[in-house]
């Protein structure tokens, strides 16, 4: 009869083949946590935690079938909360350093490194805790719906890695937190985003750590390729006039303008490092048309730090951007094909380390995808990632995993955004469960 410390083993020698224990014990030691020897213990269980969210962050109380281990879900979920929260944000940094180092040069633009930053977000279960936390959507009355977080990643362009993720209030704007993020970054490093992450302060912050960006115009701000026009000058903003000083054009659509401090400081900055950005800073600006079917924005403005057109030709530059949906794809992996749309700890601090789990979890799936797409001679996103999955599902003991799918390359493909499966035609949710429970007990 297998006992349960064999049992344990097993799942330690088939899943952390990826994180040796030696690591795990000496990132223990980084932070400060300090254990006693018991059947879970550090190790044990961060292999546990790793089978459950490959495996569709299966119930606490299913880990016994996976592990094959008579694990009961109350000492698992103790022995999770025992680890410091730490832990688990270095693993998450370990893992994606040393596949970094083997890929630096793998997907350049230029020789600058490319990261892609978004926001997006997920739910948890309906506990005071969580409600104080994070919060949930104004238009769902209290007892009726779930915390929801604002979740932000800033993920590699080139490899698919998460580099950092974190959860923040349901009404955080991405702006709050993004620039905490810049030291994950290195000096030459382009930062790809949205219109969210596109303002004055943003791009002096990414200026002064010797950083670039390639980032949408924001929808307020006035671009007018017009050479030697007139723009808004003084403390009153000119109605039709854009703020931006015109110094020169590199093409049709393509100009180098000067940005200038505004008079009014975002509020996500304080005083003091509002005061210590540049008066104004030099950009690029360049606008072009999207004609390729299924897009629904036809016409894009950019702004970038990158300002050598001969180096930087503005049709790379729209490419670079266009690349920028793969982070779209990222997250639909992450919480449709993963499961992490919706967390199932019932506290702030197991949500947190549930999100670096399945961000480490999503980096061990791209890990092989990489490894993968290098044996078989194909792009890395033209892998699977379904099937690298179900590959680290149930790998064992072989390293090497056998030649994955290839998604066949289909550039032209576009599908409507609509979905074909109905809904149940069930009422939603208007009064606390209670309130309905006293109903029907009055009824009957």
């Amino acid at each position: 009869m297998v006992t349960v410390a064999q049992a344990l083993q097993h799942v330690k020698d088939e899943y952390l083949q990826f994180l040796p224990a030696d690591m795990i014990l000496r990132l223990c030691g980084e932070v400060g946590y300090t254990f006693r020897r018991r059947l879970l213990g550090p190790v044990e269980t961060i292999a546990l935690f790793l089978l459950q969210v490959l495996h569709g962050n299966a119930a606490c109380s299913h880990l016994r079938h996976l592990a094959a281990a008579a694990v009961t879900a109350s000492a698992y979920c103790q022995a999770r909360m025992r680890l410091d929260l730490e832990l688990f944000r270095r693993l998450v940094r370990r893992v994606c350093a040393a596949m970094r180092d083997i890929t630096e040069d793998v997907g350049c633009f230029h020789g600058h490194r490319v990261f892609h930053a978004d926001g997006s977000g997920f739910s948890m279960p309906d506990t005071p805790e969580l409600q104080q936390r994070f919060g949930q959507p104004g238009g769902q009355r209290k007892g009726c719906g779930f915390p929801v977080a604002h979740l932000l990643a800033m993920t590699d362009a080139a490899t698919g890695l998460i580099v950092d993720i974190l959860a923040s209030p349901m009404r955080t704007h991405e702006m709050s937190v993004m620039p905490q993020r810049h030291p994950r970054l290195q000096p030459g490093d382009v930062l790809v985003a949205d219109r969210g992450f596109c303002s004055y302060a943003h791009l002096a912050l990414l200026l002064q750590a010797g950083l670039h960006a390639v980032l949408r115009v924001h929808q307020r701000t006035i671009v007018d390729f017009t050479p030697n026009r007139p723009h808004a000058t003084g403390k009153k903003a000119v109605k039709g006039l854009p703020r931006s000083r015109w110094i020169r054009c590199v093409g049709l659509t393509d100009q180098i303008v000067l940005w200038h401090r505004p008079k009014q400081r975002p509020g996500w900055m304080t005083e003091e490092d509002f005061a210590a950005l540049s008066a104004s800073i030099v950009v690029r600006e360049l606008a072009y048309d999207v004609e390729a079917p299924g897009h629904r924005t036809r016409h894009v403005t950019l702004v970038t730090t990158l300002l050598d057109a001969d180096i930087y030709p503005r049709d790379e530059l729209a490419e670079l951007y266009h690349q920028r949906w793969q982070i779209e794809t990222n997250f639909r992996h992450l919480k449709i094909t993963m499961g992490m749309d919706q967390l199932h700890c019932k506290t702030a601090d197991g949500v947190e380390k549930e999100l670096l789990m399945f961000a480490l979890a999503y980096n061990l799936v791209r890990c092989v995808m990489l490894s993968a797409a290098e044996a078989q001679g194909v792009p890395p996103d033209r892998i699977s990632f379904v099937d690298a999955l179900r590959w680290l599902q149930h790998a064992g003991l072989d390293l090497s995993p056998p030649p994955l799918l290839v998604n066949p390359y289909r550039p032209d493909r576009h599908e409507p955004r609509v979905t074909k499966r109905r809904p149940k035609q069930y009422t939603r949710m208007t009064h606390p469960r209670s309130e309905y429970l006293t109903r029907e007990i009055s009824i009957r």
